[in-house]
C-alpha cells in the first residue's frame, strides 16, 4: 500500500494544510487543481515539492465551490461532470508538464467523490471523462464491498482503477465514509489513526457499528488539515513500508 494526502489545497494568502511536513512522508500527493481550493501559484508550488521528495502527483479535482471547500453537492449535469474533471485535470497536468513530469491518476475531491461513490451514473461519467483526456491515467476511488462491481465498470469504459482507504475516517454500517455531519466521523486521535492502518494492513476496518469489514486497499489517505493525521504520518508511513 502506499500513502496519499489531500495537498495543495491553500489559496491565495489563506493557508490550509501543512504540505511541507507532510509532503516527506508521502507516496503520492493529491493535489487541488483550482475549484474547491488552490490557484495556479499554489498548484505549481505544490507540484515543485512533491517532485523535491520524489513523490507520485495526481490530480484533485472537485465542484466548483471555493466556498464550500467542495463539500457540497452540486446538480450537475453528466456534461458538465465531464468538462469540470478534464478543465481541472489539464490545468494540473500543464503544472506538471512545465515542471518537467506528469500526473498518473486522478482523485475526485469532496463531495464530488462522495456524490460518485453512491450513483453508477456518476462515477461512469467519471470514469468516461477520464478515458475521453488520457486512458493512461488511473482513478483513485474509495473502496467498498462493491469494489468487483467498480473493477468491471471501468474495465468495460477502459480506465484502471486504484482503491483507497482512509486512515483517519470514520467507516459507515456499509463501507462507505461516515458522513462529516455525524459526530466522531473524523479521528482526531494519532494513536488511533495509526490503528486504524495496522486494521487495513491486515485486511480489514472497523466500522461505527463496532463490526469488523473486509477492506481492499491500494492505497491509504491521510487528511493535511488534519493535526493528529500529520502526528501520524511518520508511523503510517514505517508501517506501510516496514519489510
Amino acid at each position: 500500500m502506499k500513502l496519499n494526502c489531500d495537498m495543495g489545497e491553500s489559496f491565495g494568502p489563506w493557508p490550509m494544510g501543512n504540505d511541507e511536513t507532510v509532503m516527506p512522508h508521502l507516496d503520492m500527493a493529491n493535489i487541488a487543481c483550482g475549484f474547491h481550493a488552490s490557484d495556479p501559484v499554489t498548484m505549481d508550488k505544490t507540484v515543485k515539492l512533491a517532485l523535491q521528495h520524489n513523490v507520485e502527483i495526481g490530480a484533485h479535482p472537485g465542484y466548483p465551490d471555493l466556498v464550500g471547500f467542495g463539500r457540497r453537492s452540486m446538480k450537475c449535469s453528466s456534461e458538465e461532470i465531464k468538462k469540470i474533471v478534464i478543465y481541472q485535470t489539464g490545468a494540473l497536468q500543464a503544472f506538471c508538464q512545465a515542471n518537467g513530469t506528469r500526473l498518473t491518476y486522478v482523485k475526485p475531491h469532496g463531495m464530488l467523490n462522495n456524490d460518485m461513490m453512491r450513483n453508477d451514473d456518476l462515477i461512469q461519467t467519471i470514469m468516461q471523462a477520464i478515458a475521453d483526456y488520457d486512458p493512461k491515467l488511473k482513478l483513485m476511488i474509495v473502496t467498498t464491498p462493491r469494489f468487483k462491481e467498480h473493477t468491471k465498470m471501468a474495465e468495460e469504459i477502459g480506465v484502471e482503477l486504484l482503491y483507497e482507504a482512509f486512515a483517519d475516517r470514520l467507516y459507515d454500517y456499509d463501507g462507505q465514509l461516515t458522513p462529516r455531519s455525524i459526530e466522531n466521523a473524523v479521528h482526531n486521535d494519532p494513536d488511533l489513526i495509526t490503528q486504524q492502518v495496522d486494521n487495513m494492513i491486515n485486511g480489514f476496518v472497523v466500522n461505527r457499528g463496532g463490526e469488523k469489514m473486509d477492506i481492499h486497499a491500494d492505497s491509504i489517505c491521510i487528511h493535511g488539515d488534519n493535526p493528529a493525521s500529520i502526528q501520524a504520518a511518520p508511523l503510517i508511513n514505517q508501517l506501510l513500508h516496514r519489510t
